[in-house]
């Protein structure tokens, strides 16, 4: 006679249960394992894929109305590029190539005139400084300084040359990508909400935050640019210096460029000015360019975009400053998205959290 007890058959066989939680393992691996072989992939264009998403958002409104104009998406789509070209792209080439010309014949003449002496005639003219350009010729090569300076611009020019025409292929690959966001937009929205563990709601909602995270970064950083040069420029005009205007559209442009900047035209410029004997200029532009115009970018930029995203200047400065530093060039973008993006998931998990307290402390029915 056997003592076993008779087994309960409403429950659940164990090794079943265990070979489906092994499974669920196993997949949730493959799939992690399969999406970060997806991230390793796509991480060497992550630039071009991040300013395609961000010029199709820009530029969305002016694509519908061209759409509805020609009808068809494909034509609709190369117009709409056509046009981001022609707004982006060929101002971007002209001041890089107006920079470069200047860059090159400023060395030179830089050059040309520490040669001729005139770093001794300046001091010469200001008995004051006789004291100091001694001083400073005992400590300094000057003329092998300043040829060193000439140099570096010179090499500085060509490198932007070389290293333009090395980052045309990404600017191919990022209007490819345009291309067809332009054209495949409603598909690739779809997708996105298909495949979102979110519900439909909270996926739009976010959607719609990172839209208008992308529009309050781009158009923020051109406020900011214009900004920066109209102040530099302003400051060319008022010291009399040559074509205020078109140097001031130049360093705005060059503003909007996190790796250069508006010191790219106004120290040089300042050092000409001190090559020349006007001392209070040069000092008027230095001090102008490195505390007003180059503190305008950090304290503008995080208040205009902190007020249109409703987050404070804290958290919208390390975003910027932060994205700039992990993802570079494209960290002006997914800084503040993911800053954002972060904060809108959290106040999802607390409306859940809040709803889930509010159905248990609720009496049953």
């Amino acid at each position: 006679m056997s003592n076993d007890a008779p087994k309960d058959p409403a429950q659940p066989a164990a090794p079943r249960y265990v070979g489906n939680r092994v499974q669920t393992f196993v997949q949730l691996a493959l799939t992690g394992a399969a999406l970060y072989g997806c991230f390793r992939l796509a991480a060497p264009f992550l630039t071009p894929v991040v300013f395609a998403a961000t010029l199709a958002i820009v530029f969305a409104r002016p694509h519908r109305l061209i759409e509805a104009r020609l009808g068809s998406p494909t034509l609709a789509a190369a117009a709409s590029l056509l046009l981001v070209a022609l707004i982006v792209v060929a101002p971007t080439m002209f001041a890089a190539g107006r920079l470069v010309g200047e860059a090159a014949s400023g060395a030179a003449l830089v050059q040309e005139q520490v040669e001729a002496g005139a770093w001794r005639n300046l001091t010469r003219a200001h008995p004051w400084l006789e004291t100091v350009n001694r001083w400073i010729e005992e400590q300094v090569d000057i003329p092998a300084l300043f040829g060193m300076i000439a140099s570096w611009l010179t090499n500085a020019a060509t490198s932007l040359v070389r290293r333009s025409a090395q980052e045309l292929l990404s600017v191919l690959l990022t209007f490819y990508l345009l291309f067809f966001l332009f054209r495949d937009r409603s598909q690739a929205v779809r997708a996105l909400k298909t495949f979102s563990p979110l519900s439909e709601a909270e996926t739009e909602q976010l959607l719609t935050r990172i839209v208008d995270t992308v529009h309050a970064t781009i158009f923020g950083t051109v406020a900011v640019a214009a900004l920066q040069g109209f102040l530099a420029g302003a400051m060319f005009w008022w010291l009399d210096l040559p074509t205020p205007l078109l140097w001031g559209v130049i360093m705005a442009l060059l503003a909007i460029v996190p790796v250069l900047g508006t010191f790219v035209v106004w120290v040089p410029a300042a050092i000409f000015l001190a090559l020349q004997g006007d001392w209070v200029k040069a000092a008027i532009l230095a001090g102008w360019g490195g505390l007003i115009v180059a503190n305008v970018d950090n304290v503008v930029r995080p208040v205009l975009m902190g007020d249109r995203l409703k987050l404070h200047t804290v958290p919208m400065f390390v975003a910027v400053i932060g994205g700039l530093n992990l993802f570079g060039t494209a960290g002006v973008v997914l800084g503040p998205a993911a800053v954002t993006a972060t904060a809108l998931l959290l106040d999802f998990w607390r409306s859940r959290a809040n709803a889930a307290a509010d159905e248990a402390s609720s009496p049953p029915q």
